[in-house]
Formats: structure tokens, C-alpha cells, sequence
């Protein structure tokens, strides 16, 4: 099915499901037989195999906490079982829907079985599970192990939807409570301990969906590796929607509480689906990892990335820059007519990423296309761009921003540094800090405020590219955590032309923003990054796996598992953001959502590596390296405490 068709089956489900069951509120006393009747008149059971039909379903199901067995019967039909109100499992007991079923497929034997009487088992789920009581095998499936494996995965993929589902209900209408439920004076949703919160639960959200989607997706495209993406998503979302849920409540308080609401439903739905994967159990993601040869699925197989991987290859450190330069990669998604060739940004995003992976020394060259390029392209004059393009696609422009100063950082609109007119020229006055590089570059990208005035503030900032030993500019170096140069820059009585000027006066925040978009590509550095650490990880692990994780089922293998399925979770976010952005959409809510995610994954996952190889990974190397560079992530280009904020407001919170 198609985007808009299956949009159309969720909303059919949500009809159908709201005349029959109703909301969350009916898991007490809903007419499950009722509904069961309705959507196999609807064809929810006879889907042809198609996954994400069936994914689309049991969200809109989950949504209202409605336990409806539709993945069971796909996974059924999927072995040639057609009865018509089946269960399937590998125990008899904790079963959904036993109470309206009339056949059981037991995954352990393949045995199909008719339901002779059931017994409820009260307690967390409502309705409530049951016990049931079966007849001799009306037939046999004979299954193979990869078969019983599928299966299982299916299933488990089933209930971490319906799970998400129920959960990210639960977070919806946390959100508008917050827009609403006012507490000393205003409303809850401007207070930033529920921002916070709030944003936290989105990107769990998002990241789960994501996940969830790459998993249908590579089931439907028949790629071998689908069981693999799909346990990824489950046990991410094993973790997620317990969050997302537990946050929910902590936002709606007290009116969450009681069973008026539907909060408490969905509580019942999330928790009993999550635990009943303990009944279907899998090899996990960190088993899967560590015992075999694969590493983390890709999304794409861009044709480009082995291009890429073999120029990378050939190369060393000291030809790489200039081989890039020679294919025309610097700049290579800009229009002919600027001496790119127009490609897409999926390439630019394969480029960055294989480069990240392979640490090769072209960061600069790379940052000076994504950062600067487009905004000269878009904003600079004939002069500028003659002069600084060409210096752009042959990698050889070492610049530094100058954003940051002592009261403006993530609140870059509130930039003191001043450019005042001066005949045809100008004088800059002020002070810049943590302009990395700043020691080395031959230009900076300078904002400066030239109106004191203008309401609101961002409205009076113009952009400069200045040479570095222009008189006046005055660098003290810093030494970063991560070993790297900062540096304060002074700027006296800089006088400079107008040349320099890049964009309309007071028209720098324009500039500044398509300068910004420029990360959206450059952000996928952080999931590469950490991709490789992983991939270092395993291959070290993989030469004594008990040694440096354990067995299965220890601690320190499970911590494993959860770093990379939380990569994988951060990967898909970035390719949502890019994916948004190639669309022409905007990536208001998945870029910083990607950056928060994969910021705060590289402190965990420096600290991880400590408690997983001792010692060693605190030697000299790229383990104890990427600990102390996991800081900037979280701090560099606005901390996530303010991303979060953006988030949160991009959701519809007051300020």
C-alpha cells in the first residue's frame, strides 16, 4: 500500500474500532466479539502478507487498547493456516482474545488445535489474559527453525507496536493537556521540567515509529536481514514505551490517574503487551552481534557509498582531500553553472557519512561546503562567489565560525559584537569564544549586530567573511576536553570593506539559518561516528566474547545490545531529517530530535566502553577519544536542553 492508502486504512480502523469498542476506557467492558466480526468484515485478517498493512491496524488498535489478534492471523496465513479465529503461541496461557478465538497454533510443535474452554487470569491486563484448555492437533505445520524464528518475530514486532501505539496515544494527550492545564498562573506546558519531559517522550517516540516502519519495510522488500531490523525495533521500543507511558502520566498528574481517563488503560495495554514478549523469545540484538559477522542493518544501498568506500580505499591521508577535489566532490550537490553537478542529497549525506566512518582528514573541506557554500551560493556577490567557490570545491578554505560569544551561545540572536557603518566601509567591535579552529583558518564567518534597535533582535545581525589577519583580530588559544584548538577571538577596531559583506544589512539571520541547514547533512557524522566505534567494538568483543561481555543473558552484553539499538534509533531519526528536508518539508522536529538522541548516545556510550573493556579503553585510542569528545555533541551548536525546548514548542507548547 501506499503512504496515503495506508493513512486511509487508520483512520478507517479508528472509525470501526470507535463504533464497536470505543476508547481506552472500554478495555473493561468493550465488545471484543463485535469488533472481531466488524473488521473481518472490514479484510483486517486477509492483509496477503502485507506487514505494514497489518502494523497500520494494530496501531489504530493499540491506540484505544484494544487487543484484537491481527498479527497472529497474518503470521497463521503466513504458514498456511487459515482458520479463522486463531491464536498463535508458544505457551497456553497469558493468551489475548482466548475468550473469542477458536483455534490455537502452537509454534513449538506446529500443532493446530481447537480451543476446548478457557480460565481469565486477573491481574495487569485488561481484558484480561487467559489460560486455555486445547483439543488433540487438527493438523500439523512442519516447521523449520527459521520458520518458528519469523514467526516469532513477527509476533514480537506485533505487540511492540501496538505497545508504541498505545503509549504514544498516551503521550498525545499529554501534550495537549499541557496546552491547557493551567498552574500558577499559566499553563503547565511553559513550565521547562515538562518541556523537557515532553520533548524526551517525542523523540522516543519518533525514533520507535521510525524503527518500526524500517523493520515493515525491510520485511516487504524481501531483504534477508528483516528479522534482524525487526528485533531492533522491538527491543528498542521495549524500553521506549515504558518511558513515553511512565512520562505521559508525569505530565497529565493527577487526571491520568483515575480510570475516567484513558490513560490508565493504555498503562494496562503497554505494560502487559511488553511483558508478554518474555513468551516469544528470540535471540537478541547484542546475541545476534556479538556471535555472528553483520553489524548493524543499513537503510540504503546508495549506489555512491561504494564509490565512496573505494576511493577511501586508494587513498591515504595526505591524496584524500585532493582526490575529492578531483571528482568534484566538494560541492558536488551544487547547480552546474556553480561547478557542482546537481546531485542528491542522499549522496551528499553517503559522502559525509563513509568519511566520518573511515576518520578520514577532510572534516574542514567537508563543513566549509555544507556551512558556507550554500549561503554564498544563495546570498553571496558575483565577487565573493568567483573568489571563494572555487576555494570551497578544491578543499583548500580553512575557515572558523564566529557564532558563539560570552552571553550569547545557543541564543545566538542576542549577539553583542557590533559592525558599525563607517564611510563605504565597516568597523567591528567585540568578542568571540569557542571559535574552534580559530588559530588556523584563513577567514571567519562573522555575525555581527548592525542595528542595536530592531525589535526582534535577530532582525539586526549582518554576515562577514573576514580574512583572519585582518588588524585587529587578536586569537588566545584553548585546548577542549577532546584535545582540540578553541579559541577567543578579540576583535579592535576592525575596520573592513563592504565587500565582505555577505547578504542584504540586517539580513543576516537569513543567511545564518541556510547556513545551518547545511547540518542536516553534517549531523549524520555523530551516527557514523559512534557506527564505527561499534563496529571497532565488535570486532575486539567478537575474539572473546565472555571475557569482554559475558555470556548470554549478562549484564554487560545487555548494555551492548541497548547502545545499538539506540545507534540504529538515532540513524533512523537522521534519515528522517534528511529524508524531510530532500522533501522539501523542513526538518523542524527531527533534526534536533536526531541531534539530542545522538549527543547524549555518545556519553553513553564513552562511559559504556569503559565498563565493558576496563582499562584498555582508557589507553590512547579512539574508545577513550570518543568519551571526551561525547561532550561537544551535547554542548556544540545549542546544548539539548535548549533543543529540547525547540522541540517542544515545535509541538504546539507555549513559551
Amino acid at each position: 500500500m501506499t503512504p496515503d492508502e495506508l493513512e486511509a486504512l487508520r483512520e478507517s480502523v479508528s472509525g470501526v474500532a470507535t463504533r464497536h469498542w470505543g476508547n481506552a476506557t472500554a478495555a473493561a467492558d468493550g465488545k471484543l466479539g463485535d469488533l472481531w466480526a466488524a473488521g473481518a468484515g472490514q479484510g483486517w485478517f486477509d492483509l496477503d502478507d502485507d506487514l505494514a498493512a497489518a502494523l497500520t491496524v494494530t496501531r489504530a488498535l493499540g491506540a484505544v487498547a484494544c487487543p484484537l489478534p491481527v498479527m497472529e492471523t497474518l503470521v497463521a496465513r503466513r504458514l498456511g493456516i487459515d482458520a479463522e479465529k486463531v491464536l498463535v503461541t508458544r505457551v497456553l496461557e497469558h493468551l489475548d482474545a482466548a475468550t473469542e478465538a477458536t483455534h490455537v497454533l502452537d509454534l513449538g510443535t506446529g500443532g493446530l488445535h481447537e480451543i476446548l474452554d478457557h480460565e481469565e487470569q486477573p491481574g495487569l491486563a485488561i481484558p484480561a489474559w487467559s489460560r486455555v484448555r486445547v483439543g488433540p492437533a487438527q493438523r500439523s505445520v512442519d516447521l523449520s527453525d527459521e520458520q518458528r524464528d519469523q514467526a516469532t518475530a513477527l509476533l514480537r514486532l506485533g505487540l511492540a507496536t501496538r505497545a508504541m501505539a498505545a503509549a504514544q496515544h498516551s503521550h498525545e494527550m499529554a501534550i495537549e493537556h499541557t496546552k491547557t492545564r493551567r498552574q500558577f498562573g499559566r499553563p503547565i506546558g511553559s513550565f521547562g521540567a515538562v518541556q523537557q519531559r515532553v520533548a524526551s517522550c517525542q523523540i522516543d517516540v519518533s525514533a520507535a515509529n521510525h524503527l518500526l516502519d524500517k523493520a515493515s519495510d525491510a520485511y516487504g522488500s524481501g531483504r534477508a536481514d528483516w528479522p534482524l531490523q525487526a528485533e531492533i525495533a522491538v527491543e528498542f521500543v521495549a524500553a521506549a514505551a515504558r518511558r513515553v507511558q511512565l512520562g505521559a502520566h508525569h505530565t497529565l498528574a493527577a487526571i491520568g490517574y483515575f480510570e475516567e481517563h484513558e490513560a490508565p488503560w493504555l498503562f494496562r495495554r503497554v505494560h502487559a503487551d511488553l511483558t508478554r514478549l518474555h513468551d516469544l523469545p528470540r535471540d537478541t540484538v547484542a546475541d545476534v552481534l556479538v556471535e555472528g559477522e553483520t553489524g548493524l542493518p543499513a537503510f540504503d544501498d546508495e549506489p555512491f557509498r561504494h564509490e565512496v568506500r573505494e576511493l577511501i580505499a586508494t587513498s591515504d591521508e595526505s591524496t584524500i582531500a585532493g582526490d575529492m577535489a578531483a571528482r568534484g566532490w566538494f560541492g558536488m550537490g551544487w547547480p552546474v553553472a556553480a561547478g557542482g553537478r546537481d546531485a542528491p542529497l542522499a549522496e551528499q549525506v553517503a559522502l559525509h557519512e563513509e568519511i566520518t566512518y573511515a576518520r578520514a582528514p577532510v572534516t574542514l573541506q567537508l563543513g566549509s561546503v555544507m556551512l558556507l557554500g550554500g549561503s554564498i551560493l544563495r546570498h553571496g556577490t558575483p565577487a565573493q562567489k568567483e573568489t571563494f567557490l572555487p576555494l570551497i570545491r578544491a578543499g583548500q578554505l580553512r575557515f572558523c565560525l564566529g557564532y558563539s560569544e560570552p552571553e550569547a551561545g545557543s541564543d545566538l540572536a542576542s549577539l553583542k559584537t557590533r559592525a558599525d557603518r563607517d564611510g563605504d566601509g565597516w568597523v567591528v567591535n567585540g568578542q568571540k569564544l569557542w571559535t574552534t579552529g580559530g588559530h588556523q583558518a584563513s577567514h571567519v564567518w562573522l555575525a555581527t549586530r548592525t542595528d542595536q534597535e530592531t525589535t526582534p533582535p535577530h532582525a539586526g545581525i549582518t554576515v562577514f567573511l573576514v580574512p583572519m589577519d585582518t588588524p585587529g583580530i587578536t586569537v588566545h588559544q584553548h585546548r577542549a576536553l577532546s584535545g582540540e584548538i578553541s579559541c577567543t577571538v578579540f576583535y579592535d577596531d576592525v575596520r573592513i570593506p563592504d565587500s565582505y559583506r555577505v547578504g542584504e544589512v540586517n539580513g543576516g539571520w537569513k543567511v545564518i539559518t541556510d547556513a545551518l541547514a547545511g547540518e542536516r547533512v553534517l549531523m549524520g557524522g555523530i551516527a557514523a561516528s559512534l557506527l564505527r566505534q561499534l563496529d571497532d567494538l565488535l570486532m575486539l568483543v567478537r575474539t572473546d566474547p565472555d571475557a569482554y561481555v559475558g555470556p548470554r543473558g549478562s549484564a554487560r552484553r545487555a548494555k551492548l545490545g541497548e547502545l545499538a539499538v539506540t545507534l540504529q534509533a538515532n540513524r533512523a531519526l537522521v534519515a528522517a531529517a534528511i529524508g524531510a528536508t530532500a522533501g522539501g518539508r523542513g526538518a523542524r522536529l527531527e533534526a534536533p530530535m536526531a541531534g539530542v538522541l545522538g549527543g547524549e548516545l555518545a556519553e553513553q556510550f564513552g562511559e559504556a566502553m569503559l565498563d565493558i573493556l576496563g582499562p584498555r579503553a582508557a589507553l590512547a585510542g579512539d574508545f577513550e577519544y570518543g568519551l571526551r569528545l561525547s561532550i561537544m555533541y551535547v554542548v556544540g551548536g545549542g546544548t539539548n536542553d535548549i533543543q529540547r525546548g525547540l522541540i517542544a514548542r515545535g509541538l504546539g507548547l507555549p513559551r
